[in-house]
């Protein structure tokens, strides 16, 4: 009697530890996968456009030449892999937004960039500041998207598409599928 008893309650406690771990949260990782695409179209913009880099073989042919090719250096995928490295460190500079007319709750960045202009900030009123482990769920939240979605961030950036935030966040990976998603870039 006690044996089946622990076998119900195993069955009962698998079933409620698996349907709890495939629940995201939409809000947090909608957010954080736009956070990902404005901090990388951020530090893209900040690259020379006139720096290149060699990709191709460096194997040498067999007339003495080596067939190579010069690629713009911001949208390489050296580049790209690199930034995708750092990206999740910023999300500390986001607290969840509280639109003041919709409700509609998002995280958005509040914290000027270093070579930025400080006028065009919303209002710190409407932020809510949770303390660190706001952060660190945001952080968390990027660092899986991006260890997720690697090779679809870098594909995507270094085509240069358009809409990137419609297409990763929405089409990819369903993140942001039901929300609504603006014009304006976080």
């Amino acid at each position: 009697m006690a044996s089946w008893i622990i076998q119900i309650t195993v069955v009962v406690l698998s079933v409620f530890i698996s349907s709890s771990q495939g629940k995201r949260d939409k809000v947090l990782y909608c957010s954080a996968c736009r956070a990902i695409v404005d901090e990388l179209n951020y530090s893209i913009s900040q690259v020379d456009p006139k720096k290149t880099i060699n990709v191709g073989s460096f194997r040498l042919n067999p007339d003495g030449t080596m067939k190579d090719k010069k690629v713009p250096l911001a949208r390489s995928e050296t580049h790209l892999s690199e930034l995708l490295d750092g990206v999740c460190g910023s999300m500390s500079d986001y607290a969840l937004h509280v639109d003041p007319d919709t409700k509609e709750k998002r995280y958005k960045r509040f914290a000027p960039r270093s070579s930025g202009t400080t006028g065009d900030f919303p209002d710190f009123k409407d932020f809510q500041f949770d303390g660190p482990e706001a952060s660190s769920a945001l952080k968390f939240a990027c660092e899986s998207i991006v260890e997720e979605l690697e090779d679809d961030i870098i594909s995507l950036f270094s085509q240069d598409t358009e809409h990137v935030v419609k297409e990763l966040c929405n089409r990819v990976s369903d993140y942001c599928k039901d929300a609504k998603l603006t014009n304006e870039e976080l």
